[in-house]
């Protein structure tokens, strides 16, 4: 079925009944009253709520000695409603949150029934690729996770390096041949990947699934409607080329970063005004979460939730789900071209990059950045209107946000952070950049 004729159909039935034939297992998540979208995994028979917590954002919490926490009490409440009202797949990794996010979802879901929920994990193995170490994190996994089986597993983040150094983290130290024996174990019930890279480093993963040499049960992309067609960077792809390329093999897709870790929850002026004018009761997020819901091949949307407020927003906008027609989705392309006007750095806030050797707080220094540009308050020249005010706010709200000894101008461009960034930024040359817009800005030039 190709999506125009999904969205004749979807209206009147509920996109997530489409799809699908397959045995459904012994257990499955319970229904519940919020009728909560629902996807049907095509290759098991799994009920998936089409909005998955993504568990890589959980809130933290400054501990009596300064060190920041993930605050329990609070992922226990969140992970509690959202499984209340429907939400049955969690994400998680034990490279998020500096290794932390696994054992406080492990926790939180542990009080609840196994039967409930699917569990997604990753094997992480970005650094130390031996297979000892590579199992050993495998193992951990099943500790943090307080489980004997993972529902969906993913190799984390391949595409960069391509096939040679999906061979060197997975092949040549034996780990898929291990895997494979854990997946007939019972132990894995579907094994896939997520995916940043460039168009070329994709198709290879696809002639591995194509002749057989890897079959891959699902795959995690990332996916937004400015990534569907004007992806960032030399090395990362359109999202329309993936999903294509997916949807034409049948392999379920697993959408990360709906909102540009953020970015597209809150837009820039303009742009929410042209929203508003359209749906003034629909939040930016509802629009963006919208968007990726509208194409049949996805099974979940993934969506880093920090607190109570945007999980009760969330679960309204995927309960009695609504995808967008064939003209809203040509005005979200038109604000997607919009969007690339701005001089915004394209990081989703996910951390990778840190920690900084030389203790640079990078992630809080863009967002400081972006959140200048969204909220309109950009100080752009000595003839911009109210000039002065938006120069001494953007200074002392810099002072505030980042430590001095954290700020832009300690980058000495080591370059360490570059292999780890998912989005292909030239973190130093970012980073150098608005160090000059604020020298500039404190000599009123």
């Amino acid at each position: 079925m190709d999506r125009r004729d999904f969205l004749k159909i979807s209206g009147a039935a509920g996109i997530g009944l489409l799809a699908t034939s397959g045995k459904p297992e012994k257990t499955q998540p319970a229904e519940t009253a919020e009728k909560m979208e629902i996807r049907i995994n095509p290759i098991n028979g799994d009920r998936v709520s089409l909005l998955g917590f993504g568990c890589m954002r959980w809130p933290m919490i400054k501990h009596t000695v300064g060190k920041d926490e993930i605050d329990q009490e609070a992922v226990n409440e969140m992970v509690d409603y959202a499984i209340e009202h429907g939400v049955n797949y969690f994400d998680t990794s034990p490279a998020y949150l500096q290794g932390l996010s696994e054992k406080a979802a492990g926790e939180a879901l542990s009080r609840h029934p196994r039967s409930s929920y699917y569990i997604a994990t990753k094997l992480s193995n970005f650094r130390t690729f031996t297979k000892e170490a590579s199992i050993k994190m495998y193992q951990e996994s099943f500790k943090e996770m307080k489980t004997d089986y993972f529902d969906y597993y993913l190799l984390h983040a391949i595409g960069r390096g391509g096939e040679k150094a999906f061979r060197e983290r997975y092949v040549d130290n034996g780990m898929m041949e291990f895997l494979a024996g854990e997946k007939s174990a019972g132990r894995i019930r579907n094994l896939g990947f997520s995916f940043h890279g460039a168009p070329d480093e994709f198709d290879s993963f696809m002639r591995m699934h194509d002749s057989g040499e890897y079959v891959w049960d699902f795959c995690q992309i990332e996916m937004n409607y400015i990534d569907w067609k004007h992806a960032d960077g030399k090395r990362n792809t359109n999202a329309e080329y993936l999903y294509s390329e997916l949807d034409k093999r049948g392999i379920p897709i697993v959408i990360m970063e709906p909102l540009l870790g953020g970015r597209l929850a809150d837009v820039p002026m303009d742009i929410s005004r042209q929203l508003k004018m359209r749906e003034p009761d629909r939040s930016a997020a509802s629009w963006a979460f919208r968007f990726c819901g509208s194409f049949p091949r996805v099974l979940c949307i993934l969506s880093g939730m920090t607190s109570m407020d945007p999980l009760i927003e969330n679960v309204k906008t995927f309960s009695r789900f609504q995808p967008l027609n064939e003209e809203e989705l040509a005005f979200m392309e038109q604000m997607a071209v919009q969007m690339k006007e701005y001089p915004l750095v394209n990081c989703t806030n996910c951390k990778y990059c840190m920690p900084c050797p030389w203790g640079i707080d990078i992630p809080g220094i863009f967002k400081h950045y972006n959140d200048s540009i969204t909220s309109g308050t950009y100080a752009q020249s000595p003839e911009q209107k109210n000039y002065n005010k938006l120069r001494k706010a953007y200074l002392t709200s810099y002072d505030k946000a980042i430590p001095t000894l954290r700020q832009a101008n300690h980058c000495i461009g080591c370059g360490e952070c570059l292999s780890h960034c998912p989005q292909s930024i030239d973190i130093p040359k970012q980073l150098h950049r608005i160090d000059r817009y604020v020298e500039k800005l404190k000599r009123g030039i």
